[in-house]
């Protein structure tokens, strides 16, 4: 007669695989120091904190420069300084991409406010912007899809089995819903200053509403990751296999 070991692996002979679970319990110093590396990582990706503050430099330059210089002077002045920017990160070997984004973004907005022949124009692609990625991200949690979980769990490789377990989604899905009513304030509020002409007040919400909104969003999407015990997948794997052996 098989024993009670024999039996248990006979009757299951492929072990199931847990996913990590989201509990009270304080999250282990291990996986704290991993998942604070991968948000290092995610920061830099966006240009670090000193890039989300050098995304503000244009907007500075281009009202008061518009003010007493006209638009035209104020569509070079933001286009030169975006272009410093660029050449300031080049210079000090920062990452490039957020800066040549932010280039690309300034061309986009310096042309719309050329074409359109007025300040307020400068702010219309950053408003519709807004208005986009708050729907997507919305409609990301109707289909059960949050998208901050998607996005984590491509960046670290843990696919989307992580929506089999209800709490570590509904984690995710309050970290998204975060993110939309940032990007829905972003559009109520500054759709409204639009509409009204307020273009001085348009620069002022663009900057407010900016970064400092973007670090209250991304400590609630840190929060989320830390709770849900994600570690990039090849460091958990290596884990694993050390403790096996």
């Amino acid at each position: 007669m098989p024993s009670s070991d024999e039996y248990r692996i006979e009757a299951d002979p492929e072990p199931t695989v847990a996913l990590p679970v989201a509990t009270d319990e304080p999250v282990d110093p291990a996986v704290d120091a991993e998942v604070e590396q991968a948000e290092q990582t995610l920061l830099e990706q966006l240009g670090g904190i000193s890039g989300l503050i050098y995304s503000t430099l244009p907007v500075l330059v281009f009202v008061p420069v518009n003010t007493f210089a006209g638009l035209t002077a104020a569509i070079w002045a933001a286009l030169g300084v975006a272009a410093g920017v660029l050449g300031w990160r080049l210079y000090k070997r920062s990452p490039v991409q957020p800066a040549i984004s932010g280039f690309l973004g300034v061309g986009v907005c310096a042309f719309i406010a050329y074409r359109m022949g007025e300040a307020k124009g400068f702010f219309l692609f950053g408003i519709y912007t807004s208005l986009v990625y708050g729907g997507v991200f919305a409609l990301s949690i109707l289909f059960r899809r949050p998208l901050v979980g998607v996005i984590w769990g491509a960046l670290n490789g843990h696919g989307t089995g992580w929506r089999a377990d209800r709490r570590i989604r509904r984690l995710y899905d309050l970290a998204t819903v975060v993110w939309v009513v940032v990007f829905g304030a972003r559009y109520l509020v500054q759709s409204q200053l639009y509409d009204t002409d307020h273009t001085t007040w348009l620069a002022v919400a663009r900057i407010g509403m900016g970064w400092p909104l973007t670090a209250v969003a991304l400590v609630v999407t840190v929060w989320a990751v830390r709770r849900a015990g994600h570690l990039p997948i090849e460091k958990s794997g290596a884990g694993t296999d050390s403790a096996r052996a």
